[in-house]
């Protein structure tokens, strides 16, 4: 089973933009702790990021598909700042079907007022805010088990 790990705009940048805000770990340090936290799971991850909205709403679309056909836990998300922007993502994630988690490694709340507010919210499975990148593996963690859940449900 696998979860796909999505990164929104200059998540590319980790490390170098703004350390003191958001640490100075790499993306490659996100997505090799994503393989670790999957793989003590039981689980396989695939990591994609883009800048740009329109790919990020394709992958979704793709999610939901991947899910329907039992192929997929679900999707851990940091849209970044298409969070706070994007009407699109929110409509793609409603829509796909597929349990998506909302990830970021700031608190976002105690952060510039035009960040508090989430358009994906409303849609995610669950949201891990503040934690920095170790917030990628508790999402993971939270697909598995809300995934086991359901399922241990279903065979009752």
């Amino acid at each position: 089973m696998k979860i796909l790990v999505l990164n929104g705009p200059n998540l590319n940048l980790l490390g170098q933009r703004e350390p003191a805000v958001y640490g100075a770990a790499t993306l490659a340090d996100v997505e090799a702790l994503c393989r670790d936290a999957a793989a003590q799971c039981g689980v396989t991850v695939e990591c994609r990021q883009s800048n740009h909205e329109g790919l990020l709403i394709d992958w979704i679309h793709e999610a939901g598909v991947a899910h329907r056909a039992g192929t997929l836990l679900g999707v851990v998300f940091n849209a970044a700042a298409y969070t706070h922007t994007s009407v699109a993502l929110h409509d793609a994630i409603r829509g796909s079907g597929a349990p998506v988690v909302e990830v970021h490694i700031t608190n976002v709340h105690a952060r510039e007022p035009f960040r508090h507010h989430s358009y994906l919210s409303p849609v995610a499975a669950g949201i891990v805010v503040g934690f920095g990148i170790e917030g990628y593996a508790l999402a993971i963690q939270g697909l598995v088990r809300r995934a086991a859940a359901a399922a241990g449900a279903v065979r009752t």
